[in-house]
């Protein structure tokens, strides 16, 4: 049930979003857009997913299957838009991985944080770089900096570092004696997911030569920037001039606030912040709410529909994948 509340905060939001600007206000801004240009910020989102996908196939080693890595990659998304922080993204990215890559579940995870890293990564170097470009949110942009780059510790000491990692989830694996839970699907837990984390591990330090990482590196900025130039490319749509080094710092500030709230895939509380940020920068709130809510539809819903599709096609199999791991924590440990 809980999981049903959060999506009706996120729902509340938007509807405090649509009410503080005003339904009729909004949609006589939103009617003055060029569909056209919004047309043009779907296929560039698009695109970016594509390159995303990219990314994934070069970490798996198979980079010329484009069609199963923008099915893979786009599941994820689609999981990380309706789960609290993107949380279950990586989760069900190595799931499809695993029945339509054929790669193991360890090998699935490793990319998939190997890509958060990454993420982060570009997300804390834009976002100081602009922080000096533009002194009027100097103090926020180098916060938000500061945020990623903690980020950026947590997932290395996970993803590439053994000694912390397991003593991470052995903190954690202490939580689970305390509930209610059968002692032997505990022990079954650890001992799966312990291995499986030697193996996710020692996939990431196989694949971390540095010809690899930079192209992750500049794969990853490549698509960062396309979806700042989407944004900007709605702003555009309304004939709204702007500093492209804003757009990049309210892009990620909107972004970071997105995963701090909790919120599935952000959903209100980007929206919100989005057109505060704008306001910033002498965007009305009409204007800035519409641009918020149109870029969202031509990234976060467009993909977040593509996913479903893919999803329902997939369902059997990726169902069978979880509960297949499920049923194998209830077996006893030879």
């Amino acid at each position: 049930m809980k999981r049903y509340y959060v999506f009706l905060v996120s729902i509340l939001l938007l509807m405090l979003l649509v009410i503080w600007i005003g339904p009729q206000k909004m949609w006589d801004v939103i009617k003055t857009a060029n569909p056209w240009l919004i047309l043009l910020a779907v296929f560039i989102h698009l695109f970016v997913v594509w390159i995303r996908s990219l990314r994934w196939g070069y970490i798996i080693n198979q980079p010329w299957e484009f069609k199963k890595n923008f099915i893979v990659k786009t599941i994820g998304l689609f999981a990380g838009n309706v789960s609290p922080m993107r949380s279950a993204g990586e989760v069900l990215n190595a799931v499809a991985g695993k029945k339509i890559n054929k790669i193991t579940l360890s090998e699935g995870l490793s990319a998939g944080l190997t890509e958060r890293f990454f993420d982060g990564l570009i997300g804390a170097i834009l976002l100081i770089i602009c922080a000096f470009i533009l002194p009027k949110v100097q103090v926020i942009a180098m916060l938000g900096g500061l945020i990623s780059i903690g980020l950026l510790i947590l997932i290395y000491l996970i993803n590439w570092r053994e000694d912390t990692s397991l003593w991470i989830y052995n903190r954690i694996h202490y939580l689970f004696r305390i509930l209610p839970i059968s002692e032997e699907l505990v022990e079954n837990f650890y001992h799966k997911f312990t291995e499986g984390l030697r193996s996710m591990i020692e996939y990431t330090k196989t694949f971390s030569s540095f010809q690899n990482l930079i192209i992750v590196f500049f794969l990853t900025l490549t698509s960062w920037l396309l979806e700042c130039i989407r944004l900007y490319v709605v702003f555009v749509a309304f004939d709204v001039q702007i500093n492209f080094a804003a757009i990049i710092i309210i892009f990620l500030l909107a972004n970071i606030i997105g995963v701090v709230s909790a919120l599935p895939g952000g959903i209100g509380s980007i929206e919100l912040s989005l057109t505060g940020l704008f306001l910033l920068f002498g965007v009305s709130g009409a204007v800035g709410g519409s641009i918020a809510m149109l870029d969202r539809l031509a990234s976060f819903w467009v993909v977040t529909a593509l996913g479903i599709v893919f999803s329902s096609y997939y369902a059997h199999d990726i169902l069978d994948e979880i509960k297949g791991y499920t049923l194998g924590l209830r077996t006893s440990q030879k």
